[in-house]
């Protein structure tokens, strides 16, 4: 059974990507739902979850890591918008980054916002980027399973928020340690973040 917290007393779903990203700190504050890392696994965990749930959460918050070649690393920004990079259907006359036939634009805004938090925009997608790479991205910074969080919590209508610790993206990657070097830091930083969302809700600055 998918655990949900109690923020605020509102019952939150916090979805991440992978126990790497689970330190101590969220371990003494939050139970997320761990979905497995990139877009196809992400999507199909929140989404099964959901389907299960005799009750649902009142909001769903995505987070963990992610890259970025030009925001300040180990800090957490929250999500502004998001887009799914591996979407192109431009052959087809479609705009690149816009699926076909579903009415939603090619960067989706996230309108719920926590006081005081940095906000950057999000690119998701299937492959790792390093290097080179991020020139060919116009969202402030990268990740794996957001886009797909969403798509599965517009399914039930809960509103998301995307909350990211920019683990990597200043030097070309060259091991798992490169993604690793910093998440004990944005393990404290999410906590902090949490505590400040709690607030948030308790004082309606995040009304849902």
């Amino acid at each position: 059974m998918t655990h949900m917290d109690r923020i605020a007393d509102l019952p939150v779903l916090f979805v991440m990507a992978a126990d790497a990203e689970y330190g101590p700190a969220l371990r003494a504050r939050i139970t997320p739902l761990i979905t497995g890392i990139g877009p196809v696994e992400g999507g199909v965990a929140l989404a099964a979850a959901l389907a299960a749930m005799a009750e649902r959460p009142r909001l769903i918050v995505s987070l963990g890591s992610a890259g970025s070649a030009r925001l300040e690393q180990a800090r957490v920004y929250q999500v502004s918008a998001v887009a799914y990079r591996d979407m192109d259907a431009s052959p087809l006359g479609f705009e690149r980054g816009r699926t076909p036939f579903l009415d939603l634009p090619a960067r989706v805004e996230l309108p719920h916002r926590i006081p005081g938090l940095p906000a950057a925009t999000l690119s998701t997608g299937g492959a790792i980027i390093s290097g080179a790479a991020y020139d060919r991205i116009a969202e402030d910074m990268v990740d794996m399973e957001t886009f797909a969080h969403l798509r599965a919590a517009m399914r039930w209508n809960i509103p998301l928020i995307g909350l990211r610790g920019i683990s990597d993206g200043v030097a070309e990657l060259g091991g798992l340690h490169d993604w690793t070097q910093y998440l004990h830091l944005i393990d404290e930083r999410l906590r902090e973040t949490v505590d400040a969302l709690e607030d948030a809700l308790e004082t309606g600055a995040v009304a849902l």
